[in-house]
């Protein structure tokens, strides 16, 4: 689809967005399983098949609306989906074998779900697994001292794709095998998460469990109240009140609402995440840039591709970097303060705020969370465009013939789950780790994962069935309007593609720090950004700048 066409298309879309339901009952499927987990038997099926009657089982646990799941749920649905395992490894086969398994415990999530999902396959295997928990904050300092250490104390890995150039790169990953190829069917992930991502020199080093982009996250309920729609024709606005559509629009909102009151509450407009995160904040300033510096005719945005001099202090980026410092003081009280988690979580599922970006989890949350009070009133999209993007060939900008630039940011690949090397010398070991890489991998794991609170989100095809989700209870506005947010996301013609680069988040978190003095007013846009343009400058040359160029042209595909 040719660009300027798809842009008119989304911005019709944005322009028609109304209502969305709460969720409907779960109906006949919430008697599903009844007789207990060993009363449902299956016939085997291939790797490129669905089995329907597994899927709206597995669903039904705990049921949209019956309260978050808990670690009883986990365990039911790593029971349910172990025909993969059976078929590869015999009860009892691993006993003895003990393997270390590093990851994330963000929000009682990621590790808190796998130990539920593998404790079956544990039972049935005799392996045993070793838990390493770590905040996000403190996962890439975790790892890249392990790595500049030569202290690896864990076999299997929850990683993500741009940290490839520092694990993959260096040797220290095993490839998948063959067996564990079919049985996570590579043919159905979306396109994006296909080769290159996930390999290095040509081998496949990742079984995917995420695919990740930042979508656009707004209260329908705000964007339907008659007395704020008076209010903004009032305050002389002569556009309809109603969800913005670009970057220059969710400025105005933010603007307009500080002051105002929604059902006796305080209103507040965006949502920002200044905090350093441990380089991971960096995406959320970068969902704000996308659309400004992700230019169609130019696959970088991030650096110039044949030199790697940084980008992060041209005009689009210092724009995206303005808008922050001009928004918060309309958002809530020390806003400044808060990271992605306090946005997304706490203020926006919490009924703060009307806007927040974020990755799949806010809309996956939304409706199955305990802690969420808006599900009766979310509403997504891609993230809104820009009435103009800046072109760094002529270093202008352009106002594009199709209308606003759209330029979803593919934020961070999604995360896989890796093998290190030192498992090739144990046969037994390494059959093992990937038969627990290949359970959580697995398409019907998959879609239960993307339906339920777990950290992740869709990144195979076959998650993208609207009447599966219709039938698991899930309000069918409000499903296609999240669906589509996310896979037309992945299948945007002018995505913004991460860089899997060594090195990714020590530049990330080289900007969080500046940036976070930037926010807090020691200085001013422009001087940050060429204070982070210079450090990103020495950083490449730490790491070599041809080998980081080389490495650059191929994660975008040039």
């Amino acid at each position: 689809m040719k660009l300027n066409v798809y842009n008119q298309i989304m911005a019709a879309q944005a322009s028609r967005r109304g209502l969305l339901k709460g969720a409907a009952g779960l109906g006949a499927i919430a008697a599903l399983n009844g007789a207990g987990l060993g009363a449902f038997t299956r016939p085997s099926f291939a790797a490129g098949e669905l089995d329907t009657e597994l899927r709206k089982q597995i669903l039904a646990i705990p049921g949209v609306g019956k309260g978050q799941p808990t670690d009883a749920d986990y365990r039911k649905v790593g029971a349910l989906c172990l025909d993969g395992t059976k078929e590869m490894v015999k009860e009892g086969e691993l006993k003895g074998v003990e393997l270390t398994f590093m990851g994330l415990n963000n929000q009682n999530t990621h590790n808190f779900l796998f130990r539920g999902f593998l404790h079956p396959w544990e039972e049935y295997t005799g392996a045993k697994i070793n838990w390493i928990d770590l905040a996000q904050a403190d996962y890439n300092a975790r790892l890249q001292q392990a790595i500049s250490t030569g202290t690896i104390d864990w076999d299997v890995l929850e990683m993500g794709a741009p940290f490839e150039g520092d694990v993959c790169g260096r040797g220290l990953t095993s490839e998948v095998p063959d067996w564990v190829q079919k049985a996570i069917d590579l043919d159905d992930y979306v396109n994006y998460l296909k080769a290159p991502v996930g390999t290095w020199d040509g081998k496949l080093y990742r079984v995917s469990i995420d695919g990740d982009t930042h979508n656009f996250n707004y209260r329908t309920d705000y964007f339907s109240d008659p007395d704020l729609a008076k209010a903004w024709k009032d305050a002389g606005n002569k556009s309809e009140w109603g969800v913005p559509k670009t970057w220059q629009e969710v400025q105005a909102v933010t603007k307009f609402l500080k002051g105002k009151k929604i059902a006796g509450q305080d209103a507040y407009g965006y949502l920002d995440a200044p905090k350093p995160w441990g380089g991971f904040g960096f995406y959320f300033l970068g969902s704000r840039a996308t659309a400004y510096a992700k230019h169609p005719d130019d696959k970088a945005w991030l650096f110039d591709v044949d030199t790697m001099k940084p980008r992060i202090n041209n005009p689009a980026w210092v724009r995206a970097i303005q808008d922050v410092i001009d928004a918060l003081p309309s958002e809530p009280p020390n806003q400044i303060n808060a990271d992605p988690n306090e946005t997304g979580f706490a203020e926006f599922l919490g009924g703060t705020g009307s806007m927040v970006v974020w990755w799949g989890d806010v809309g996956a949350a939304a409706k199955t969370s305990d802690s969420s009070v808006v599900g009766d009133s979310c509403g997504f999209s891609i993230l809104p465009g820009s009435d103009d993007v800046y072109n760094s060939k002529t270093a202008k900008w352009d106002k594009l013939p199709g209308g606003p630039n759209y330029a979803p940011n593919l934020a961070y690949l999604g995360w896989g789950i890796y093998v290190m090397k030192k498992v090739d010398g144990d046969e037994k070991k390494k059959k093992a780790a990937w038969s627990a890489a290949a359970h959580l991998g697995g398409k019907n794991i998959a879609l239960w994962m993307s339906a339920y609170p777990s950290g992740f989100q869709c990144y195979r095809n076959s998650q993208h069935n609207i009447d599966e989700w219709v039938a698991a209870g899930y309000d069918k506005a409000f499903i296609t309007s999240y669906l589509d947010s996310q896979f037309n996301s992945y299948n945007h013609p002018n995505g913004a593609i991460e860089p899997r680069i060594p090195g990714i988040f020590q530049y990330y978190s080289l900007a969080e720090d500046i940036l976070a003095n930037i926010f807090a007013g020691k200085m001013g846009a422009q001087e940050g950004a060429d204070q982070i343009a210079a450090a990103w400058e020495k950083l490449t040359d730490q790491l070599g700048r041809d080998s980081q160029i080389k490495l650059y042209k191929a994660a975008l595909g040039m």
